[in-house]
């Protein structure tokens, strides 16, 4: 059996703040990561650039966010979501394991928000494990079709016997997606509820971690003052048992 550490985290583009008081965070953000010691990281909101906060922050890193958030001896893996006036940003997964391949598909449901599913097959030991990495619209209806999507896409994309991990910011106020979830087989850690969101003073789940053909074995979420300052979404971490297949 291998276990799995897999984290999720909407880093908020590396920002925080606003107008002349926001202040630079992707330096700290680096760290964070590095302290989530996670095998599989799922980042939304993550820069490839931006012109004007790149003239306006004097240490903006040089690398797209997903190169410069990615601890040694990691793979990046980043995707476009949504194109703006002064640059872009996405999803991305940073990967202990090597990486065998990976995809993105447009889950855009409406032109005032550019959503995108980012799908990556992850050597695990001997294993493929399929992760998709989700970043849902602000509207109910909009994320009910793009978990319609999801389901399309898994059915399409994943082998039934695949192990499989969907992770991301669902915007899902009170867990109502779940049963649409558990209708693929793919399981959270219910019963267990982690606040994530606001990052200050966490009162709901926005972020989840489902998993299929994986054992669960627990969940946290970071607390204290220095991860409520870095995003507007504090990080959650879930672990699972990986077995090698044969049964």
């Amino acid at each position: 059996m291998t276990t799995l550490r897999v984290a999720t985290y909407n880093i908020h583009k590396g920002v925080q703040g606003l107008g002349p008081n926001r202040r630079l965070e992707i330096h700290n953000l680096g760290h964070a990561v590095e302290q989530l010691d996670a095998d599989i990281v799922c980042l939304q909101e993550v820069r490839k650039m931006h012109r004007r906060e790149q003239d306006y922050f004097s240490r903006w890193p040089d690398l797209p966010q997903a190169d410069f958030l990615a601890p040694e001896g990691y793979e990046a893996i980043y995707q476009t979501n949504a194109i703006t006036r002064h640059g872009e940003h996405g999803n991305a997964l940073l990967s202990r394991w090597p990486v065998h391949a990976h995809a993105h598909e447009d889950m855009s449901d409406h032109r005032f928000e550019q959503r995108g599913l980012l799908h990556v097959q992850v050597y695990v030991e001997s294993r493929i494990v399929h992760v998709i990495v989700l970043h849902l619209g602000l509207i109910p209806a909009s994320r009910s079709r793009q978990i319609a999507q999801l389901t399309s896409f898994i059915e399409r994309e994943v082998p039934r016997d695949a192990p499989l991990l969907v992770a991301g910011d669902f915007n899902d106020w009170s867990a109502r997606l779940r049963p649409a979830m558990r209708a693929m087989q793919l399981l959270d850690f219910e019963g267990d509820r982690q606040s994530t969101y606001p990052a200050r003073l966490p009162l709901a789940q926005l972020d989840y971690v489902y998993a299929r053909g994986l054992q669960p074995l627990g969940v946290t979420v970071p607390r204290g003052p220095i991860w409520g300052r870095m995003s507007d979404h504090l990080p959650l971490i879930a672990e699972f048992e990986l077995g090698d297949g044969t049964s």
